[in-house]
């Protein structure tokens, strides 16, 4: 048996919903103001992941435009039954204030990686929303309850109605099943039939440090529900100083071997150490993850083995490794006609006339559009932080104009927290390179009197970013071996959700390319190549 590291599934990664299809394991997790929508990743061992697809691939599918930052695609669950894939998912729509306006919709496909179907229209009375294919063919969702009226707790409790296939809708009547615990924000039930029991696993505590998972068991689909003996079936809560924090929102699965295993959202909080006004637990700026456990039954009650805290190391299943090519390169050329799947865009499907790999072949051309505040149309390509420290590079020829047009590599959490190092135009000194901040939307330009004047037969300009933990640094070079350190430390724990203001931020750090052009001109960008490579 291979000993399994956690996380599993690393840097923004966060409420895994797994499913077993024969000997094939696929986990999807949430991916919030990304597009393409909800991502799916696949292992035959539990250990070794490789991102698969991407199935909210169409505006007809998923359209966050206007969408508010965190806002998007919360936890997706995908099942699988009637020889095909379910994929069941909320887009919120308001985040701030009393409502959650939220909608839930459902997609199916016959193979994983294929073309999946037109959304169906489900509900909009809370978010987290789950599909159960009972043992005698019937299938019903369940789903928080959000209740927004004034002086009424918010998460109401979970809710259940019967799902008709052959009709397309949800039918009969609604019934709250359960309320949860004291622990209260009860959300992201799952559904299983076990032992003879129907389980009802929830996510409890919102989803900081006080996050956990919480199990209810009932002979009754309708319950009522006992809650596990020992609940919290798992949390970090009472162990500050576990490495894997925020340990909830979890998801079962048993084995072609007949083991059983619980995948769960967890955080790893950079070190406090020399950064007294952290937070006392930590700021995570690869948000949130995804680990695994094992479990183990008792009295018919799954248990978390080792107790109901997460481990760093797990023994895996009884299954032969099969690892996976990588699914990201360590340098990628721009030479397919496609994007890798790990690069995605904001809110919305960027077109050809804002992304194109065809009209400088080689390259990755965007069209200057929208400022990085923007929640309609940037153009931006990024992929995630997925480590602690890492370098990111990228080749970059662009001509600007107007100091209104600016291009170069970003590292970004959201629209009001990010930097960026790029080039632009001054009116006295021609083009430049500069350094822009948004730190909870407070701007600064820390280069701003000291700009680096671009030569004038510099055709490309190379970028890098080097990320060590705590902090990170920009570089730039005319040639490509002759490098600079532009003397701006910037520090990791300003793109993590414990640090962004307002609070209700669940996503991550990401780097990337971006291209502006707020004078409507659409100036191009073409970008020869990007580097991700991690130590």
């Amino acid at each position: 048996m291979a000993k399994i590291q956690n996380p599993i599934l690393t840097g923004f990664n966060p409420d895994p919903s797994i499913c077993r299809v024969g000997e094939d394991y696929y986990i999807a997790v949430s991916t919030f103001e990304w597009f393409p929508g909800v991502g799916i990743y696949h292992s035959k061992d539990l250990k070794n992941w490789r991102l698969v697809t991407r199935p909210l691939t169409r505006l007809s599918q998923l359209n966050m435009m206007g969408n508010p930052d965190s806002g998007g695609i919360w936890a997706p669950q995908l099942s699988y039954a009637d020889n095909q894939f379910w994929l069941i998912y909320t887009d919120v729509k308001v985040t701030e204030g009393q409502w959650k306006d939220c909608h839930n919709y459902l997609v199916t496909c016959d193979t994983i990686d294929g073309e999946w179907s037109e959304p169906i229209y489900l509900n909009s009375s809370g978010f987290d929303p789950s599909l159960f294919h009972d043992e005698d063919g019937k299938k019903y969702l369940v789903n928080m309850l959000w209740d927004q009226r004034v002086g009424h707790h918010p998460f109401y409790g979970i809710v259940l109605q019967e799902y008709s296939a052959s009709e397309q809708k949800l039918v009969g009547d609604k019934e709250v099943i359960f309320k949860g615990t004291d622990i209260k924000l009860t959300e992201a039930p799952h559904l299983y039939k076990m032992n003879g029991y129907y389980y009802l696993l929830t996510a409890e505590g919102g989803t900081k440090y006080d996050h956990c998972a919480t199990l209810a068991r009932s002979k009754n689909l309708r319950g009522p529900y006992e809650v596990h003996p020992d609940n919290p079936l798992i949390s970090s809560f009472a162990v500050p100083r576990n490495p894997l924090q925020k340990s909830g929102h979890a998801s079962i699965v048993q084995t072609h071997t007949d083991e059983w295993f619980l995948v769960h959202l967890t955080g790893r909080p950079l070190s406090r150490e020399g950064h007294p006004l952290l937070d006392p637990r930590g700021f995570c700026p690869l948000g949130r993850e995804t680990a695994i456990q094992r479990l183990e039954w008792k009295n018919d009650w799954p248990y978390v083995v080792g107790g109901n805290q997460p481990s760093l190391e797990i023994e895996g299943p009884d299954i032969a490794e099969v690892k996976w090519e990588p699914d990201f390169p360590e340098k990628d050329d721009f030479d397919s006609n496609k994007l890798n799947l790990n690069f995605q865009s904001l809110r919305i499907p960027l077109g050809e006339n804002i992304v194109s790999l065809t009209d400088k072949p080689g390259h990755l051309r965007l069209y200057g559009k929208e400022s990085l505040t923007s929640k309609f149309t940037q153009a931006f390509i990024a992929r995630r932080w997925q480590h602690f420290n890492f370098r990111a590079e990228t080749k970059v020829a662009f001509n600007p104009t107007t100091f209104q047009q600016s291009a170069g590599l970003v590292n970004y959490y959201n629209t009001q927290n990010w930097t960026s190092c790029q080039i632009s135009w001054h009116e006295d000194k021609g083009r430049i390179l500069e350094l822009v901040v948004c730190d909870n939307f407070t701007f600064s330009a820390p280069l701003q009197g000291s700009e680096i004047v671009i030569p004038e037969d510099v055709q490309y300009v190379y970028l890098r970013v080097d990320v060590e933990t705590d902090v990170y640094r920009y570089s730039y070079s005319f040639d490509g071996e002759n490098w600079t350190v532009i003397p701006v430390d910037f520090y990791s724990y300003k793109l993590s959700d414990d640090y962004i203001q307002g609070g209700g931020f669940f996503t991550g750090a990401f780097v990337g390319m971006q291209c502006q052009d707020t004078s409507g001109q659409n100036a191009p960008a073409d970008f020869d190549y990007f580097v991700y490579k991690h130590n």
